[in-house]
């Protein structure tokens, strides 16, 4: 009998959207064997690279849920939290 693991590992990650030498992203809650632009569960935010300055929009409240409930930030990903104002001490440690 094939065992179903109960709990997934959820990745918080960029998605990449936007046109060729142009990108913009999503912050994306997603499982971790998903690819990169694939199936995710829920957007959380987007980032904006190229604009001056930057742009950045994270829905705070909705990162801390999916810290409690077991979800890594990829190492790009939580320096970009941290820098939307969610405090160093309250975001996980980076999974890569």
């Amino acid at each position: 009998m094939r065992r179903i693991p109960t709990e997934l590992a959820v990745h918080i990650r960029l998605r990449r959207v936007g046109k060729t030498k142009a990108p913009t992203y999503r912050v994306v809650i997603a499982d971790s064997r998903a690819p990169r632009n694939g199936k995710f569960i829920e957007s959380i935010g987007h980032y904006d690279p190229l604009a001056e300055p930057a742009r950045l929009v994270v829905d705070a409240e909705r990162a801390r849920h999916w810290f409690k409930n077991g979800a890594r930030p990829t190492s790009t990903t939580r320096s970009l939290l941290i820098r939307s104002g969610i405090p160093e001490g309250e975001v996980p440690a980076s999974v890569r």
